[in-house]
């Protein structure tokens, strides 16, 4: 009996200390990042980063972010960053433009940075930005444009470049418009000022008129900057568009003109060959015409209409008429008499 409650006691003892021994070795894992914690006063507890191991939660990078908010003199909690360390958002990002913010002196939420990090917005750079203006090139450079061509009145293209200067509107990170909209606005209104310009001249001589016009329209409206300025960095000039149109538009009303015309003597040649025909037409009846005065004659003398002298009478007119036509080179003439 002794025995075995020897050994009984014996599994148990090395039960406890086996479970003990895992139980130190687990509390070691997390015993620099508490110690970490304890000194910079974040107020991370021992059962916390157990907690966070056991739903997926890298201890190491909550407990990091926590003595930063700390330090910074932020009010963060460790059940907010872990919820959003467990949505996918960026803690450490979210920190460090908590506090570059706190420090610019810009009115910025936990809850607005984790909506802004988790919407797929950059947190630090919106801050950044809200910080120190960007400038954005227009057109941009990636488009492979390398100006925005416009045409003024007098239809001389100018083709012009604008930098852009912009800050982040944090307030409208979430569903505001991008750079590209920013780069797609400004060109609008550059075309639609160049275009309204009366010459080319007093695009070149005030190009100043191009940037105040475009930044009255209020073009940042609905995006997530705010416009500081827009600068014209360079104005060219390029083709005279008037005068190629013109010479285009002229040069498809000659092939218009001549297709016309070819059109019209197309039409002369067929009349003169239907009038030919025609001619050969009327030649052929007066041909059967003549086939039948043999047979009318014939039938005249059978009938007593028409007598023997009065044959030869004909006859005799038929040749003084050959005669004069010879003479006078007529239809039937054209040969001088025979001797």
């Amino acid at each position: 009996m002794l025995a075995e409650i020897s050994t009984a006691l014996l599994v148990l003892l090395i039960i406890v200390v086996l479970v003990m021994v895992a139980l130190l070795f687990f509390v070691a894992r997390f015993f620099a990042l508490w110690v970490q914690a304890l000194f910079a006063r974040a107020k991370v507890g021992m059962g916390e980063l157990i907690g966070m191991s056991l739903r997926k939660v890298d201890p190491r990078v909550i407990v990091l972010s926590k003595i930063r908010a700390v330090q910074a003199g932020l009010t963060v909690t460790t059940r907010e960053m872990e919820s959003h360390y467990l949505s996918g958002g960026r803690v450490p990002n979210v920190i460090t433009a908590l506090i570059a913010a706190n420090r610019a002196n810009i009115t910025l939420t936990f809850q607005t940075a984790t909506a802004i990090d988790l919407a797929g917005r950059d947190i630090l750079e919106a801050v950044q930005t809200s910080v120190n203006p960007k400038v954005i090139d227009c057109p941009n450079t990636a488009s492979g444009k390398t100006s925005i061509d416009a045409v003024a009145r007098d239809g001389i293209q100018v083709k012009a470049k604008a930098r852009v200067t912009v800050r982040a509107n944090i307030d409208r990170l979430v569903g505001g418009a991008t750079e590209e909209t920013i780069i797609a606005r400004v060109g609008e209104g550059i075309v639609t000022t160049i275009g309204s310009a009366d010459s080319y001249k007093s695009v070149l001589e005030n190009p100043d008129n191009i940037s105040k016009q475009v930044l009255e329209k209020g073009l940042d409206a609905g995006t997530a900057f705010e416009i500081l300025s827009i600068d014209i960095a360079d104005v060219d000039i390029g083709e005279n568009i008037g005068a190629k149109l013109q010479a285009d538009q002229a040069e498809a009303d000659k092939r218009r003109f001549q297709a016309e015309a070819e059109k019209r003597r197309a039409m002369a040649m067929a009349r003169e060959q239907e009038m030919k025909a025609n001619v050969q037409e009327n030649r052929a009846k007066v041909v059967l015409a003549e086939a039948e005065i043999p047979l009318a004659m014939a039938e005249s003398f059978r009938s007593g209409h028409l007598g023997i002298m009065d044959y030869y009478r004909m006859k005799n007119i038929q040749s003084d008429t050959r005669m004069r036509d010879n003479i006078g080179g007529g239809p039937g003439g054209g040969e001088s008499p025979k001797k």
